[in-house]
């Protein structure tokens, strides 16, 4: 009966399959036409396809003469506009040449779905004029984001909290380290918004409210070493960003070695967000195995998708001193059949100084046993040598960051994984990483850490079984 279920199902996948391959034919010959015109053309010199036609309602210009020269071209498959269907996110490959550089390798985004960026203009309109279609460039003179004249010296928090996750919490010091680093403009440099063009300044607003990502690469740089792609301009509804290689997804199932030094970088990377020297605690609310890339040169770990990423001033935080402002938060797991589940409080992630968020983000959605990606999981960590699965030290530490049991467990949970991660990744053999590992200590506890237990019941056992 099972064999015949199983059989009947088979051929059930080859139909639907064959049907595809059908289908995707026939769209073919049926856009024989179109297919010659899309290789022919480059319409990324198109001033409507780019949408630079609804400037200031756009992300920028710094980067139109590079487009309309025909310096940014499309790949292969990109270059197909009936495949836009499957795009969802509005995300392409492409080319750029420089005389002097070559071509290499770009990521066009366009920073959210055509749905969303329709409803975009419809809000915009009626705001102006209280209908959903309207002269679009004429009614953003008539929104919030040019009331801003050009007698106004900085960006205020008022003004702009909760535009975004970006600004959820803005302090002064953030909003002037984002205007300052405004690539958009010539006159970048200066925190004064009154520096900036009328429509500079819309096309700031706009991208704040809209989708604040490319002010998140503005204004953490990977020139600085921030863990994000590198901004490169923009045209109309067009980004540009660094190409940094094939995504997260795609080391699943990558030699056991290369998951360790990935997921070593991943927690890094927790911790540079979290902690360090500018005081600002960079959240990431949207983790998935797609929002990361591995360098194909160099191997690092990017983020890739930044518009879900809450900044908040720890500064500011001790200066204001909100309610339990110095008291560790830590984040509650909760359990989810969804892909990327998370649990968090905003306003939390605003209020308190030391916040285990990115810990618990990184472990429960990329690392641990919890982790669920495209009907897969174990997450990032799973099969681990047998050696290493025996003895139960890694299983344990990334359950304590998914799922502390005790109080503060999870930030020493990280601390002591990061620390197991890079010594793994050294190709320092397990044993000896037992039995070597600096013994550590929580905060708020005088107990030995749970590295410290496992690695005394690991050298317990191999004495035991050393013995005649």
């Amino acid at each position: 009966m099972l064999r015949f279920i199983s059989l009947k199902f088979g051929r059930l996948y080859r139909c639907l399959k064959f049907l595809f391959v059908v289908s995707l034919f026939v769209i073919l010959v049926m856009n024989t036409h179109n297919l010659f015109a899309s290789f022919q053309k480059n319409e990324l010199t198109d001033r409507r396809f780019v949408n630079l036609n609804k400037c200031p309602a756009c992300f920028g210009t710094s980067w139109c003469r590079k487009f309309m020269n025909g310096q940014i071209s499309f790949e292969t498959w990109g270059r197909l506009r009936f495949l836009d269907f499957f795009n969802v996110k509005n995300v392409y490959f492409a080319q750029y040449g420089e005389p002097r550089e070559g071509t290499r390798r770009i990521v066009l985004k366009r920073l959210g779905s055509n749905q969303e960026l329709m409803d975009i203009d419809q809000k915009i309109c009626k705001r102006a004029t209280g209908r959903p279609r309207c002269d679009l460039i004429q009614a953003m003179y008539k929104t919030e984001f040019a009331r801003l004249n050009g007698d106004v010296r900085l960006l205020t928090p008022e003004v702009v909290e909760g535009w975004s996750d970006l600004v959820h919490c803005p302090s002064q010091r953030l909003l002037d380290r984002i205007v300052r680093r405004y690539a958009e403009t010539k006159d970048s440099g200066s925190f004064l918004l009154k520096n900036l063009k009328d429509t500079e300044r819309m096309q700031l607003l706009m991208t704040l409210a809209f989708n604040p990502e490319p002010l998140v690469l503005q204004s953490f740089p990977s020139d600085e070493g921030w863990p994000f792609a590198k901004y490169l301009g923009a045209c109309g509804r067009m980004v540009a960003v660094n190409y940094v290689g094939e995504e997260l997804w795609t080391f699943f199932n990558a030699p056991w070695e290369k998951r360790v030094d990935l997921a070593m970088q991943l927690m890094e990377i927790a911790e540079q967000l979290t902690n360090n020297d500018f005081e600002f605690a960079l959240y990431l609310l949207d983790v998935s195995f797609d929002n990361f890339a591995v360098g194909s040169r160099d191997g690092k770990v990017i983020v890739v998708d930044a518009e879900n990423v809450l900044v908040a001033d720890k500064r500011l935080i001790k200066q204001n001193k909100p309610e339990n402002w110095d008291v560790w938060y830590e984040s509650k797991f909760e359990e989810c059949d969804k892909e990327a589940c998370l649990s968090f409080s905003k306003d939390i992630l605003c209020s308190r100084v030391t916040v285990d968020h990115n810990y618990y983000a990184i472990c429960q959605n990329l690392l641990s046993r919890h982790a669920t990606w495209r009907g897969t999981t174990g997450g990032l960590l799973h099969d681990p040598p047998v050696e290493i699965a025996k003895e139960g030290l890694l299983e344990a530490l990334l359950d304590e960051c998914t799922n502390p049991k005790k109080r503060s467990g999870r930030f020493q949970a990280a601390k002591e994984l990061r620390e197991y991660l890079t010594q793994l990744s050294n190709n320092v053999s397990f044993f000896v990483v037992a039995a070597c590992a600096t013994t550590t200590y929580s905060k708020h506890h005088d107990a030995p850490t749970m590295m410290d237990g496992l690695k005394a019941r690991s050298l317990r056992d191999h004495h035991h079984q050393a013995l005649p």
